[in-house]
């Protein structure tokens, strides 16, 4: 969170973290992370790591976390924040999100905090049998849909839309 934002980190609204991005609201983090059902067994792909919070919320549910980000510099900021904070299991790389990270897939569990125009095949495809991903699907500056998708044992992918939000896109 940017230093003049900080008086009101309380409230329960967004907020630019710089380049363009946000936080999400806490209500939202919160409603995102419940939907997911993180344990401490699952392997979790977050896409937008923003300043890192998110990515510490669900580093409290599972040591086994590989996060994403395109903007180098809110990267090196919330890896500086992991080291700090004595998260040593973070796995953090700088990259196009759209892309996931194959070479480490698949994950139970996948968040991806901005919104894609559709739901990259990528991810799909990096999603392990039986997992979930949540995902703000839809264009920029218009009303987009969370998503939740879940991955059948047999390789199925059902989709459940769950309400109207407001992300960055995924770009």
């Amino acid at each position: 969170m940017l230093p003049e934002y900080r008086v009101q980190a309380g409230a329960d609204q967004p907020f630019p973290i710089g380049h363009g991005q946000t936080i999400s609201q806490p209500y939202m983090a919160a409603y995102m992370t419940e939907l997911l059902g993180v344990d401490d067994g699952h392997r979790v792909l977050e896409i937008g790591t923003g300043s890192g919070f998110q990515t510490a919320v669900l580093y409290q549910l599972s040591r086994h976390i590989f996060t994403v980000e395109r903007i180098p510099l809110l990267a090196q900021a919330a890896a500086g924040r992991f080291e700090r904070l004595g998260y040593k299991g973070i796995r953090l790389r700088i990259g196009d999100g759209r892309l996931g990270w194959p070479e480490e897939a698949p994950f139970d569990r996948i968040m991806v905090t901005a919104a894609p125009a559709r739901i990259p095949h990528g991810l799909i495809r990096q999603l392990a049998p039986g997992g979930r991903m949540i995902i703000p699907v839809g264009p920029e500056h218009s009303v987009q849909k969370l998503m939740l998708v879940h991955k059948g044992q047999d390789g199925t992918v059902t989709t459940r839309e769950l309400m109207a939000v407001s992300f960055v896109p995924l770009i």
